[in-house]
């Protein structure tokens, strides 16, 4: 555990100090403050004609994974390809580090930093909790800041499984952006189409997980089971990658 929280505090570190993440973490605040305005613009006009409801965080929170899903390749692409770039990879691998705590720590650091990034938006339903009478759902706000964590953990484990597979920042960057295209829109085609089957496909898109369920308030084990599934199966494939790179 020890070895873990080494690696994860030196990524966490090594974030504050990189313009990539400073670029992210700007851009996901912006687009966010901007939207959040405009729904309260939106909510307070609809509110003078009497017929507008109550605004929510899922705004916010849905607008915050779609951001994830452009942001995160870019956080991820250099965490272990750019180790296997540098030679550094083979010295870290003769510390006395397994591969599983050498990744888990890269997935924990960067876990650390999207989630100091979750922190800053909960402003954002303080606020409507406070111009909201009696307050805001709740429920709603807990099950979508679950999801978006659960999401941001996902995404960060399938990036750094596929950056521990290549040794080039840029081929880590489009393999993780297309997987996620692939998982977010993509999969959850077939099963409009097809006539039957369709159900394995839904169950693969992503986005189906988030914006039906968690992020309306609803907790189903079902979704919970499928986010920490890609995240095994991300923190699984960094692993392998690593312990074959040993053995070569």
């Amino acid at each position: 555990m020890k070895n873990i929280w080494t690696i994860a505090k030196r990524e966490y570190d090594h974030y504050f100090s990189s313009p990539v993440a400073y670029a992210v973490a700007f851009t996901i605040l912006l687009v966010l403050g901007i939207i959040f305005a405009l729904n309260i613009f939106y909510y307070a006009q609809n509110s003078f004609q009497s017929f507008g409801s109550a605004p929510d965080v899922s705004s916010i929170t849905g607008a915050f994974v779609f951001m994830l899903v452009l942001s995160v390749p870019a956080l991820t692409m250099r965490l272990v390809s750019d180790e296997n770039r540098m030679g550094t990879l083979e010295l870290m691998l003769t510390a006395p580090v397994r591969d599983a705590e050498f990744i888990i720590g890269k997935w924990l650091g960067g876990f650390l930093f999207l989630f100091t990034l979750i922190a800053i938006t909960l402003i954002y339903p303080i606020i409507l909790n406070n111009l909201v009478s009696p307050g805001i759902d709740q429920r709603v706000m807990l099950s979508a800041y679950l999801g978006v964590i659960l999401i941001s953990a996902s995404f960060l484990a399938l990036g750094v499984g596929i950056s521990a597979v290549f040794s080039n920042q840029i081929a880590a960057f489009f393999v993780t952006m297309s997987t996620f295209v692939f998982l977010w829109w993509l999969v959850g085609f077939p099963a409009g189409i097809l006539p039957s089957g369709g159900e394995i496909f839904q169950y693969l898109d992503m986005k189906t997980h988030f914006y039906d369920s968690l992020n309306v308030g609803v907790i189903n084990l079902s979704d919970i089971v499928y986010f920490i599934s890609l995240i095994a199966l991300g923190l699984f494939t960094g692993t392998t990658s690593v312990e074959i790179r040993r053995w070569r």
